[in-house]
């Protein structure tokens, strides 16, 4: 277990599962642990790095609050992992799995601001339009019911996942079997939520609360409307992103047919790593904000995903009280994407990716330093070793099945 605590002169301690945490993110940890509503302590998982207002990687527990940005504005953004019976041999040669994913991109529109050609169906926003009358103008717009069943763009990926033994040597017992996995969100619905309503609580904050230690950390009472407000709209989010990986799923299981016929699917696993929800710690009810964080309690089944070119694993929890039940949502950036795109090469990238079929390289579509190369940021090497931390949080969480990448389809 490498972790430590800190707490000299703060209002509540923080507890850190994160060896070496960048500056950044520590002190956004630090202005957490002065934040007048949150309590006990604050949690940074082996994942941690710098975030927007809050550590990504970052759990906390508030009383009779919500903080908008301490959820993010990729809203309900998680994981769906399939687990199926097919031999990974089935797909040892590298065109077939190229074939593959050839195949699913005619399904799943892939990329920053792609979507669907026309709006898709789902009772999902008839019922929130019948609950919320005259809000409803502010969402669901034509763009989310475009993007329903869409992948996105930065970090977000399709892969398909091969089981290998858990210390990474050979294979496992009963032989590698194929498992289909998935991380997206709420697209551009979650980040309007957000926004929406980190103005609201800016205003609230600067009218009624003595200065905060951050800015961009500004909260909402629970007991006032627009604390309610945005629980009612966040758990939309959250639903409209179960929605999005479900849909996105099934095109990945119709696709896996075409090429294996005889797949069965024996189990499916969907979890958030951006929410809030009100839990039971310490012997009080508190609103948890997980920010890029997975509930594990204890034997819940998670999933922390690893980069691109490098392991996954499926996890059961161990309701460590000390990190509020929850651990790492993947490996965690070591390197921003400019840091990324303009100190890293092609060559050292490719070779990562050996024997992964991949999308390679595109240009950097930011501003600043990196602009005009190509885009490196989501080359395995931008990201944390996600062996270092899996071994970080072993009193969280227990692996149970290791997954490595045949086949990487980024956003």
């Amino acid at each position: 277990m490498k972790w430590t605590k800190f707490e000299d002169g703060y209002r509540i301690p923080v507890n850190s599962w994160c060896e070496n945490c960048e500056d950044g993110a520590v002190k956004q940890a630090v202005n957490l642990a002065h934040h007048p509503t949150l309590v006990h302590h604050v949690a940074l998982m082996p994942d941690a790095h710098q975030g927007y207002g809050m550590p990504i990687g970052g759990v906390v527990a508030a009383r009779n609050a919500v903080i908008p940005a301490a959820v993010g504005v990729d809203i309900g953004c998680g994981m769906i992992a399939t687990e199926t019976d097919i031999p990974a041999e089935k797909f040892a040669e590298m065109a077939f799995r190229r074939a593959f994913q050839e195949k699913l991109k005619t399904r799943i529109p892939v990329g920053e601001g792609v979507s669907h050609n026309t709006t898709q169906n789902w009772e999902g926003f008839e019922e929130y339009t019948a609950n919320n009358g005259m809000r409803s103008n502010l969402w669901p717009s034509k763009l989310d019911r475009m993007n329903l069943g869409t992948l996105g763009g930065g970090n977000h990926f399709i892969e398909l996942q091969k089981t290998t033994a858990l210390d990474g040597n050979g294979e496992p017992e009963g032989g590698a079997k194929v498992w289909l996995m998935i991380h997206s969100g709420s697209r551009n619905l979650g980040k309007r939520i957000e926004e929406h309503y980190h103005r609201i609580a800016s205003r609230l904050c600067e009218r009624y609360c003595s200065p905060l230690p951050d800015k961009d950390l500004a909260f909402l009472p629970i007991e006032e409307e627009s604390g309610h407000l945005y629980f009612t709209d966040m758990m939309f989010a959250l639903r409209y992103a179960k929605e999005n990986r479900r849909r996105m799923m099934e095109a990945m299981k119709e696709t896996l047919l075409e090429f294996a016929p005889e797949a069965t699917f024996i189990r499916t696993i969907d979890i958030h790593h951006n929410y809030a929800a009100f839990e039971e710690h310490f012997g009080e009810k508190v609103c948890v904000h997980r920010k890029g964080a997975t509930s594990a309690k204890l034997d819940e089944i998670g999933i922390i995903p690893g980069s691109m070119g490098t392991a996954s694993y499926i996890v059961r929890g161990l309701g460590n009280p000390d990190s509020f039940m929850s651990c790492s949502h993947g490996a965690g950036r070591r390197m921003s994407r400019v840091a990324a795109s303009t100190n890293l090469t092609v060559e050292e990238c490719d070779k990562a990716m050996d024997g992964i079929v991949c999308e390679r390289w595109h240009k950097y579509k930011g501003y600043g330093k990196a602009k005009g190369q190509l885009d490196l940021s989501e080359a395995p090497q931008a990201y944390k070793d996600i062996e270092t931390v899996i071994d970080a949080e072993r009193d969280l969480v227990d692996p149970i099945v290791r997954l490595v990448p045949l086949a990487s389809l980024k956003g």
